[in-house]
């Protein structure tokens, strides 16, 4: 008879693990809280406008690759991506506008132009970035983060210089460029990885190979269809889900968990993967004898930033927009210590904005524009209903100017979403949005881990475990605690 699985959440990772647990003969139900899949990737349907919730960009394709790949399947089977060309804009003040071209020859171009004699520095910082993401990508993330003996690798040990883990990716940058605006557009990508980029790894400067040569893309529909994608895979492999079903708490039977607590009823389960945010889980439904880390512990854990959003509506096209918009035209150093170092509400922030009715007009009625902005913020702040209409007015104020032309008047659908919302919907330690920050005390074997020494019968993936935040990241845990079920479940 299959063993069975209690997957708690349907974000990435847990649709993830379902998939390679299912797909090796265990029994697997996944239980979600809310009414339809994906967590942070949910999508939602008003006044004809289609909002996916959370991420909104599509990186690393080959992670999505491979992981469809290992069922016999690819991504167009279920979806279809565009590269977007510009990858993004970035905004630094008025007329002084970057659009990110797709493809590492115009990019070099774009470095040169604003840098003379840049290219060979573009070329060895590309180099270098593509070193870093086949170790980390390919093989680093890979690895289940038990002890630090996995860093051990032969091929790891013998290219960790070439890693640059002992420098800040602010440092590594400055070494190839002076630009301030091709330093800035290199710095962002790590902006939410939870830390200054004084504090940030040059390891991340992956990310940069990332953006600049695999490209941006966009899953028409949105991002929930690669959710949507993942919920049919699942499905076809036998998975069953369950909505609505909140977990109230971890059933224990000595050492090991018996089941979950379902909406008030016992579901007895061999073995319990948690893809819910791990602080919860530990701390609110597994009674105390069994939890791992303190709460002592947790409290002094470095996050990832949380986020203020709005999704809205306009009944109008807006000119000259991108698909992807980044807002630098306020302090970028000020926004970071006001997120990292001295946690409030910024000052002045920059911001990001989403116009996926720009490449896809099935995401807003006709003549309509689907906007979805971003103020990344400090986790643990307390928000109400007037911050966040404050800092509304205060981006579209800015918003207005810079693009030059209202939609103040225009707007006919507005929602917000906030640290409050996180912690509702998901349960979301500190309210945080991205997770755990990959900072260098954080890496690998530093970070919480998948396993629960006191419960041999329970697993954690996610963003706030290995290998860290992010969707392609997400998808990785997924199969990296599958893997490691398997294992002790064939050595039980």
């Amino acid at each position: 008879m299959a063993k069975k699985v209690g997957v708690i959440g349907s974000g990435f990772s847990g649709l993830s693990a379902a998939c390679f647990l299912a797909r090796d003969g265990y029994e697997v139900t996944v239980f979600e809280k809310n009414a339809t899949p994906g967590g942070r990737a949910r999508q939602f349907h008003d006044q004809g406008f289609t909002f996916d919730m959370g991420p909104s960009w599509y990186w690393m394709p080959g992670v999505f690759e491979r992981f469809f790949q290992a069922f016999g399947k690819k991504p167009s089977d279920y979806y279809q991506l565009e590269r977007l060309d510009p990858s993004y804009r970035i905004v630094y003040g008025p007329n002084d506008i970057l659009d990110i071209p797709a493809g590492l020859p115009a990019l070099r171009a774009m470095f040169e132009r604003l840098e003379p004699g840049s290219g060979p520095a573009f070329d060895r910082f590309i180099e270098e970035g593509k070193y870093k993401y086949e170790i980390g990508i390919n093989e680093l993330v890979y690895k289940p983060g038990l002890s630090v003996g996995e860093l051990l690798d032969p091929k790891l040990m013998s290219g960790v210089l070439k890693m640059h883990v002992f420098s800040s990716i602010s440092d590594y940058v400055r070494k190839f460029f002076k630009e301030p605006r091709l330093v800035q557009l290199l710095e962002f990508p790590v902006l939410f990885l939870g830390a200054t980029p004084q504090k940030t790894p040059a390891l991340y400067s992956l990310m940069n190979y990332a953006d600049m040569a695999l490209g941006t893309w966009y899953p028409r529909g949105g991002m929930f269809e690669v959710i949507n994608g993942m919920v049919q895979l699942a499905g076809s492999l036998g998975v069953k889900f369950e909505y609505n079903s909140s977990v109230q708490q971890i059933s224990m039977n000595g050492t090991r968990a018996k089941g979950l607590l379902v909406n008030g009823v016992v579901r007895e389960l061999d073995y319990i993967v948690a893809s819910a945010d791990y602080h919860h889980v530990e701390q609110h439904l597994l009674p105390p004898d069994y939890r791992r880390y303190t709460e002592d512990y947790w409290q002094k854990r470095t996050m990832a930033p949380s986020s203020l959003i709005f999704y809205v509506g306009v009944n109008k096209r807006v000119s000259g927009l991108l698909h992807h918009t980044l807002y630098f035209d306020q302090d970028f150093g000020r926004h970071a210590k006001e997120i990292y170092d001295q946690p409030q509400w910024p000052t002045s922030p920059q911001f990001y904005v989403s116009a996926p009715s720009v490449t896809d007009p099935t995401v807003a009625p006709a003549g309509c524009e689907n906007l979805f902005f971003l103020i990344p913020v400090a986790p643990g702040l307390t928000d109400s209903a007037a911050l966040r209409e404050k800092y509304f007015q205060m981006i579209l104020d800015r918003f207005e100017k810079l693009m030059g032309q209202s939609i103040r008047d225009n707007i006919v659908f507005k929602r917000s979403y906030a640290h409050a919302d996180f912690i509702s919907d998901y349960n979301s330690f500190k309210g945080n949005a991205y997770g755990l920050a990959n900072t260098l005390w954080q890496t690998a074997n530093l970070k919480p881990s998948i396993l629960n020494k006191k419960v041999p019968n329970l697993f954690y993936t996610g963003q706030l475990t290995v290998p860290g935040p992010g969707v392609p990241p997400s998808i990785i845990s997924g199969q990296v605690v599958a893997a490691q079920l398997k294992k002790r479940d064939k050595n039980a």
